[in-house]
């Protein structure tokens, strides 16, 4: 292999690993008719002279600009759309319910005042107000308003491609903590749905492991022996997140209404995906039925040697009643922790990899939050994915400019990269490849720089080992702003899916880089490539 190609390679270990499409792997443990992309395919060459997104590179004198698209206003809104949002507005208001409405109101005044006095002149003495800065104030009032304000400004941090990037770093410090729930409050729970908790636990910490806004857990243990984690949810959160997602998909559908333009920009659609998806959080059957799905995954494929997952107790969960099986290990960051399990740390990280795409190609959906926290190296040498509560449901679409970007990221075709970019991104103008290709290139070359630093170590509650990287979502963001700037910079707007792919392959290259530094995933047979057909990406978060 040239110098060259090795540079190019190593650029983004991971994220090369989700888009080069390597030779089938001899060794990897990849299915039987598992969906791999090969490096050129009929895709790949598809005629895209025919695609209206791409200027000619030699300009045309008889080749007029693009017309720009007439903007709506108000007054081109119709009688029928116009009772199609009272409809709304009037069902949005029934499933909220008459009690939660103003009681909610009551909590965002109280939240709101708290946010308005950290930014006002303090009294002589007294401590110094803080500049004002439209998203650190907004940031404060989403964690005062609680379980679905701060899922909403996760959800921000999450979404480069549709919220201001000034936005989404600010809104990567909102903190899903809370104070813990009283053990008696918590054990009411548990009972209500369980049955006494003697008949089913020989015992129950009452000192909870975590608390965030939707749940809390803790650590038990069986009448046979077993170590296991309860996750409860909190009372009254459902009526809380009805209430509040509810206001927002409203608050979506009038400003879209009054504002007809911004229709283009899928407000209220977004604002409907993130009500369902969250109210669809509140329900612990679909998340054990997430983690019960990868096991069998894992069953099928002949992984469970190799990667686990939580095996759940379903008698002893419920809608709002969580058990499953406590993993103790160290994070995918923590390398000191990880030679002290296996020898190979290399082939662990590339094990956790090829399972997660694995699952990408081969499930109807993937894990779709892979950082340190979630991602372990058991006791016994295995690895450990926890938490399904986030997944991502994977389309035609996306595994087609996928497929796109492999052979031209393999060949270093920053223009092909370009034109696959184009393929998959929404946009009203012409792109100019070869400018959009040139950024690119700048792009990748700035990631190449990035060096990983484990900046602290720590046992949680639970007893796992997690491990601080200053780049695990600070330098992964940076990339994702990066790509999201130069897309539009460039006259596109990619879908959110893809963000999430990128950001979890983002991940990996940080885990690739701590354990396996000189693997080369452009060359090494054991790696396997993504890529093929399937359907469009849901984001379930």
């Amino acid at each position: 292999m040239s110098n060259h190609h090795h540079r190019r390679s190593r650029l983004s270990s991971a994220l090369a690993a989700l888009l080069l499409a390597s030779s089938p792997p001899a060794a990897a443990f990849a299915p039987p008719g598992a969906r791999r992309s090969p490096a050129a395919t009929s895709t790949h060459h598809r005629d895209r002279a025919a695609s209206p997104l791409f200027m000619s590179t030699t300009p045309s004198s008889s080749s007029a600009p693009p017309k720009p698209r007439p903007k709506r206003t108000l007054r081109d809104r119709s009688p029928a759309e116009a009772l199609d949002l009272l409809r709304d507005v009037a069902r949005a208001a029934y499933d909220a319910g008459p009690r939660a409405g103003p009681a909610r109101t009551l909590q965002a005044y109280a939240a709101l005042s708290r946010t308005v006095r950290d930014f006002l002149p303090s009294r002589p003495g007294g401590p110094a107000a803080e500049a004002f800065a439209p998203p650190v104030a907004l940031r404060k009032l989403f964690e005062r308003l609680g379980a679905t304000y701060v899922k909403l400004g996760q959800f921000v941090a999450s979404s480069p491609s549709l919220f201001p990037e000034e936005y989404v770093r600010e809104f990567q410090k909102c903190l899903d903590s809370t104070e813990p729930l009283e053990w008696e409050v918590v054990r009411a729970i548990v009972e209500g749905e369980l049955g006494p908790i003697p008949r089913k636990f020989a015992s129950v910490d009452r000192v909870p492991l975590a608390s965030a806004s939707i749940a809390q857990v803790h650590a038990a243990k069986l009448k046979t022996g077993e170590e296991v984690v309860i996750k409860v949810q909190k009372p009254g959160i459902d009526d809380l997140l009805k209430a509040d997602l509810n206001f927002v998909y409203v608050a979506s559908r009038v400003v879209e209404f009054l504002q007809p333009d911004f229709e283009r920009t899928s407000l209220s659609a977004v604002a409907g995906d993130v009500r369902s998806s969250m109210l669809d959080e509140l329900d612990f059957q679909s998340e054990a039925s997430n983690v019960e799905e990868f096991r069998e995954f894992l069953r099928d494929q002949g992984l469970e040697h190799a990667v686990t997952a939580p095996r759940v107790y379903r008698d002893l969960t419920t809608r709002k009643v969580l058990t499953m099986e406590r993993l103790r290990g160290a994070s995918m960051a923590d390398a000191e922790s990880i030679r002290s399990i296996t020898d190979d740390p290399e082939t662990l990280i590339v094990t956790a990899l090829n399972a997660w795409t694995t699952g990408v190609m081969t499930m109807p959906w993937f894990h779709a939050d892979v950082h340190s926290g979630n991602l372990l190296a058991l006791e016994d040498g295995r690895v450990g994915f926890i938490d399904f509560g986030m997944v991502g449901r994977v389309g035609e679409k996306t595994f087609k400019a996928v497929s796109e970007l492999s052979t031209s990221m393999a060949q270093g075709d920053y223009e092909g990269m370009a034109r696959a970019f184009c393929d998959m991104g929404a946009t009203d103008e012409d792109v100019d490849v070869q400018k959009f290709g040139r950024d690119i290139e700048q792009v990748m070359s700035d990631m190449s720089r990035v060096s990983p630093e484990v900046a602290a170590v720590n046992v949680g509650m639970d007893g796992t080992v997690q491990a601080a990287m200053s780049f695990d979502e600070e330098e992964v963001t940076n990339v994702l702003l990066r790509i999201v700037a130069v897309t539009e910079d460039n006259g596109l707007r990619l879908p959110r899916e893809f963000g999430l792919l990128v950001k979890q392959s983002l991940y990996f290259d940080r885990y690739l880089k701590i354990l396996a530094p000189e693997l080369d995933v452009a060359s090494d047979s054991r790696v396997i490539a993504l890529g093929g057909g399937a359907r469009e990406v849901e984001v379930i978060a």
